[in-house]
């Protein structure tokens, strides 16, 4: 099982920063293993953590801080497929955060923090709504040298971004997919609980009243993912709608819609919202004390 993730305080990034510290970055297998000799994503050759590009149409030219990148500690999440009813759905590897976005790296990104029902550096955080989701994402790839996925004409109103289009292209920081979410929230298990018939509080912090906890209390599954169920629950970047009836690779979701898509099931939830096929629907304005987000890192398809 891997060590639960050591996150500095915001101010040591910042030394860290101003210092232009350069760290090594490791490839992650899908078990959460580190692979010796191997940088991920790329890295500046000349070893500089300075952020060169954060809008480049060439992934191979992205000079990625990792100062940044590294708040986080990833895993890859291997190449799988989802059958639904006849239909299968195909979903490359991707990478994605082995926890949720915590209080203390969402305030140092967006330099503030949405109303909580605790404070704690290392609690995930809550109450915060897709769109504020999406901006952190943007905003942190940028910190990170990286493209961003989402691309919109203005920002109106409570951080509503117009004419918003998601660039599955770029190599980018972002919310997951619903499908890549549930692909990663089984954890190679074919079982309705990634923890099979095993008691379901080792696991997941659920039917709780006092709000969200510190991330990776709870065991791990079996990428080595925290808190994929429980804790808070998860926005994912696609709109709310029935499953297609044909078979698709890579499904991001209906083209437009009303309701964004959430997942895993929250602090207060009971137990069987916790089954990884669990969808919610909620306007992607909408913020709960229940809700945060994790995020992926994809270099496209």
């Amino acid at each position: 099982m891997r060590l639960k993730p050591f996150i500095p305080h915001c101010m040591t990034f910042v030394a860290m920063l101003s210092l232009g510290a350069s760290f090594a970055l490791e490839a992650c297998t899908a078990s959460g293993d580190a692979v010796e000799g191997s940088s991920f994503p790329p890295v500046d050759k000349g070893g500089s953590s300075s952020v060169v590009s954060n809008s480049s149409s060439s992934k191979d030219s992205l000079h990625v801080d990792s100062t940044i990148f590294n708040m986080f500690d990833w895993v890859k999440i291997p190449k799988a497929a989802i059958t639904r009813g006849v239909n299968s759905f195909g979903v490359n590897s991707f990478s994605m955060a082995t926890t949720e976005v915590t209080q203390q790296v969402y305030e140092f990104v967006m330099k503030g923090l949405p109303k909580q029902s605790k404070m704690g550096d290392s609690i995930a955080v809550s109450n915060v709504s897709w769109f504020r989701a999406a901006l952190f994402c943007n905003a942190f790839s940028k910190l990170a040298g990286l493209d961003t996925a989402y691309v919109y004409k203005s920002i109106a109103g409570d951080s509503i971004l117009v004419d918003l289009e998601i660039n599955y292209s770029a190599a980018s920081i972002r919310l997951p997919t619903e499908n890549e979410w549930e692909v990663a929230a089984h954890g190679g298990t074919s079982t309705t609980y990634y923890w099979d018939t095993d008691v379901a509080s080792k696991y997941a912090y659920y039917g709780q009243t006092a709000g969200p906890d510190v991330v990776a209390q709870k065991l791990p599954n079996g990428f080595g993912l925290y808190d994929m169920a429980g804790n808070v629950a998860e926005w994912v970047n696609d709109w709310y709608d029935a499953y297609p009836k044909n078979k698709s690779d890579n499904y991001s979701g209906p083209q437009m819609g009303e309701y964004r898509v959430v997942r895993g099931g929250g602090w207060s939830d009971k137990v069987t919202a916790l089954d990884p096929k669990e969808r919610e629907k909620l306007d992607p304005t909408h913020s709960k004390l229940t809700l945060g987000f994790r995020l992926v890192y994809s270099t496209g398809f």
